[in-house]
């Protein structure tokens, strides 16, 4: 345990944290297709996809998920105590992500609750996947079930 490490006590409702940068590979793209099965010719047929209203191939939707909970693990102080994603709610899928695009996580504390047995809570989470000119591609909200800082010991 650092002094820089939250924990649920520690985490405030309305603070907000912004991660680095990712940037969207190729790789990427093939990848998520070989791991999700899906290859839909709009995410691997360029042809297909220069004729679609998005002009190119997308990524995924879910690989947006993805990157959201690896640009979470940016956030270093939060490491000692996440215990577990709880839930995703209310999830929208805004603007395509591209292989180029540079994607920003903004996060935004928007509620905590206590558990009954005062060792863990959770804490609901506003993320919003950002691409590089401004553009939200996804947003929504995930739990977080952290320990407390002072959990009463174990019966």
């Amino acid at each position: 345990m650092t002094r820089d490490d939250l924990y649920f006590d520690d985490v405030a409702v309305g603070s907000e944290f912004v991660s680095g940068e990712r940037l969207v590979t190729e790789r990427d793209l093939t990848s998520f297709a070989e791991i999700s099965g899906d290859h839909h010719p709009i995410h691997v047929d360029p042809d297909f996809a220069a004729r679609s209203v998005f002009g190119q191939r997308i990524l995924h939707g879910p690989f947006g998920i993805a990157v959201v909970l690896g640009l979470f693990g940016q956030f270093r102080s939060f490491a000692a105590a996440a215990v577990a994603l709880t839930d995703i709610q209310d999830w929208r899928f805004r603007a395509p992500i591209f292989v180029g695009d540079q994607l920003t996580l903004r996060m935004r504390i928007g509620a905590k609750s206590a558990g009954k047995s005062g060792r863990h809570g959770i804490v609901q989470r506003d993320m919003s996947l950002v691409k590089q000119d401004g553009t939200v591609a996804q947003d929504g909200r995930m739990g977080l079930l952290m320990a407390c800082r002072a959990a009463p010991p174990e019966v």
